[in-house]
């Protein structure tokens, strides 16, 4: 009789699981708040609420995906369509930064019809607009760009250690990784702490700063992820042949990677105007 009933196939059915539901509640409630907040119209504390929800339901939710793959329960099957998940997942991210990149380049292009919306002006014509001092792109901008591209280099030596057997050459490259992605957000932060222009009161600050910090936050978020996968790596959890969550978190880095160098290209180097004296 139990063997009637063995599972006879590669697919997996997950048990129900609240978490889909309670994630988009709490993503709603961080929107509204941050909306709302914006405006001047709510406090923080509803958006910070939303956003504490959205990150406890990830954690747990990813906490029993992580169960699933130790269960055996991701087949060869149900690893494609992870693979399948995480592409389109990071496709959605580069839509986001087309958003930005948009934005920038509306702004620069047409310089003449962008408008400072908080203060009604038009930027004469010139971009930066008159009194923006930018960045040095060939300073602080340049090294954070080769710490960007060192820490794809040494996931790469993870991944192929991993993949290869070495689980201490992977420990050892996952931990450069990890160190280099913190070296780059303090220095992000350092930075922004030494702008010469804000967030607010000109079109090219709001442009810089949403574009270079969301980008920032993906750094954070990219980190933290793989931070998750040492902590895996030292528990055992991974395989030379099934290591999928390590996979996703190379895939999202080479990606913040990649959306980089556009950023150090087009944002810091060719939209340069007058460069900043520090």
């Amino acid at each position: 009789m139990a063997e009637a009933h063995a599972k006879q196939h590669d697919y997996h059915l997950v048990d129900p699981s609240p978490w889909p539901f309670v994630v988009s509640v709490f993503a709603f409630i961080l929107a509204v708040g941050a909306v709302f907040w914006m405006h001047g119209q709510l406090t923080s504390l509803v958006m910070i609420a939303g956003m504490l929800g959205v990150i406890y339901t990830m954690g747990v939710w990813w906490r029993d995906v992580i169960r699933e793959g130790q269960q055996h329960y991701h087949t060869r099957v149900v690893q494609l369509h992870l693979r399948y998940g995480m592409i389109l997942f990071i496709a959605s991210e580069v839509m986001f930064f087309v958003a930005w990149f948009w934005a920038f380049f509306d702004a620069s292009i047409y310089a003449g019809e962008a408008i400072n919306y908080t203060r009604a002006e038009f930027t004469g014509g010139h971009w930066p607009p008159q009194g923006i001092e930018t960045f040095d792109p060939w300073h602080l901008p340049l090294l954070n760009t080769l710490i960007l591209l060192t820490s794809g280099t040494t996931l790469t030596w993870a991944h192929h250690a991993l993949v290869h057997g070495d689980r201490q050459s992977a420990k050892w490259g996952l931990w450069c990784t990890v160190a280099l992605g913190v070296l780059f957000s303090s220095l992000q932060a350092y930075e922004y702490a030494h702008a010469t222009f804000a967030f607010s009161g000109n079109i090219y600050g709001a442009t810089f700063f949403m574009a270079t910090g969301f980008h920032g936050f993906h750094v954070i978020v990219g980190t933290i992820f793989l931070a998750v996968c040492l902590g895996r790596l030292y528990a055992g959890h991974f395989t030379p042949t099934a290591h999928f969550g390590f996979e996703a978190a190379a895939w999202y880095w080479h990606f913040v990677d990649v959306v980089w160098l556009f950023l150090f290209t087009f944002i810091y180097v060719w939209g340069a105007g007058t460069v900043a004296a520090h």
